[in-house]
């Protein structure tokens, strides 16, 4: 997390968290969601401009990326300064790259080491890794092949509606809040 963010947090400790106004997509994209975004669905919908608008600015986006961690409940965040941005998830909290060389990097540029192989329903690959799970960016899908082929990793199955159980993360933060507000 950045020095600059930590003395924000110190000196502006109660403010509010939010949600809803951060997506990430499954190529490890970020998607800001101003009000009428919202309006037009949930960040996964497929509704046309409920994903809210791309990010390309790429110090903002390496900003994100530096500052972006996990809640005890699985809700992954940007934290902003003093304000915590829930993230929308599309599929993991994780998309991973992969390279010739072996070495497995983030959407945020962290390097991580893969501990396990997971396919869903679809064929889409997942690693669980160190940092934890991760959808494999479908432009990589060759070099997943390629690993299976030699013997590096050996998948195992599982519904992607059942990750978000078993590997710890919540992926609408939003919907968790207005969940936890509606007793219905």
């Amino acid at each position: 997390m950045d020095d600059l963010v930590r003395q924000a947090m110190a000196r502006w400790p109660n403010v509010p968290h939010c949600s809803g106004w951060l997506g990430l997509d499954a190529r490890g994209r970020w998607w800001l969601r101003d009000e009428i975004a919202q309006a037009r669905g949930a960040f996964t919908s497929g509704v046309p401009g409920a994903r809210g608008s791309l990010l390309e600015h790429d110090g903002l986006v390496a900003f994100i990326g530096r500052n972006y961690d996990v809640d005890a409940h699985g809700q992954w965040f940007f934290q902003n300064g003093p304000q915590r941005a829930f993230v929308e998830l599309e599929a993991t909290p994780w998309v991973w790259r992969l390279h010739d060389d072996g070495r497995v990097l983030a959407h945020t540029g962290r390097s991580a080491q893969p501990l396990e192989l997971w396919l869903d329903e679809e064929g889409r690959a997942y690693l669980l890794t160190e940092l934890g799970l991760g959808l494999v960016h479908s432009q990589d899908m060759g070099l997943v092949a390629q690993a299976v082929e030699e013997g590096g990793w050996v998948p195992g199955t599982i519904a992607a509606a059942a990750m978000p159980g078993r590997f710890g993360f919540v992926t609408s933060p939003q919907q968790r809040a207005a969940g936890a507000r509606d007793p219905a």
